[in-house]
């Protein structure tokens, strides 16, 4: 469905005929260049007192791609989520997110802790604490949003689903679907994704991350070396949270492995239920 909010329109995935007043909210996020429509293989799997939905985060799919770049900070992306929920009439939800997508669940479950029953973190991170590394981060997602204004989306998608990062992926059957989907996004879109909400310009959430007291499970590949080690330390600092790592997976586990990712999900939800 289509839904105007503050002038932005989003697009997001549910079941319209579904009553949800009674059932458990279920929000799924999506990474940098996917869209809502990755989460398809769990939005029916899961338990029938569950609503799950997932939207197409600004710049990303059938959302709106606006030139301002402030619509596209941490902040911004934290309010479009808030305001999405309102409209809904959902009070306390359970929040999934992938990549960028953790981060924006990270930072909406720091931001508004007493709305989240669980959350869900995939191949995610609590930020970079290093000033120079900050910076060096931002400037190379300055870089990344040029290639993209100057070669455009199709060139780009090629570079950025070559890297290293998506070895697993390419080896899927349905990559070629993968990268026709993420072709339809927005050069302005993708672009002002990376300059406005860039890792380096996301705040270091280390020192925060005991105050999240809900039950939290953080999922990685295991050939993902960078953000394996990254969730093993927030794991540490977080009071009701497991890490579980996915065999022969590597950054994007629930496309790569969506058997066992789902497994890893219901199981959770399960011990919440207790």
């Amino acid at each position: 469905m289509k839904l105007k909010l503050d002038g932005i329109q989003f697009n997001i995935l549910l079941d319209e005929s579904a009553h949800h007043s009674s059932k458990i909210p279920v929000l799924f996020l999506h990474g940098f260049t996917g869209c809502a429509c990755d989460w398809n293989f769990i939005l029916n799997r899961l338990p029938s007192n569950y609503f799950p939905f997932a939207i197409d985060l600004i710049g990303h799919g059938e959302t709106d791609s606006p030139g301002d770049e402030d619509q596209y900070t941490c902040s911004a992306i934290v309010r479009h989520i808030s305001a999405i929920l309102s409209h809904f009439g959902f009070e306390k939800i359970i929040i999934a997110g992938y990549s960028m997508g953790g981060r924006a669940a990270l930072s909406f479950s720091l931001k508004n802790p007493q709305k989240i029953i669980a959350g869900i973190f995939e191949s995610s991170t609590a930020g970079i604490e290093d000033i120079a590394a900050k910076k060096e981060r931002v400037e190379h997602d300055f870089l990344l949003a040029d290639k993209i204004k100057k070669e455009g989306i199709e060139s780009f998608m090629e570079f950025w689903l070559s890297s290293p990062m998506f070895n697993k992926l390419q080896t899927l059957q349905n990559f070629d679907d993968i990268k026709t989907m993420r072709n339809k996004n927005s050069v302005t879109g993708l672009a002002n994704s990376l300059a406005a909400f860039s890792t380096g310009l996301m705040n270091s959430y280390w020192n925060d991350l005991y105050k999240l007291e809900f039950p939290a499970l953080l999922i990685t590949g295991e050939n993902d070396e960078k953000f394996t080690s990254i969730n093993k330390r927030m794991v540490q600092k977080l009071k009701l949270a497991a890490h579980q790592i996915i065999p022969e997976a590597g950054h994007n586990t629930h496309l790569e492995k969506p058997e066992l990712f789902t497994n890893l999900v219901l199981g959770f939800l399960n011990k919440i239920e207790r």
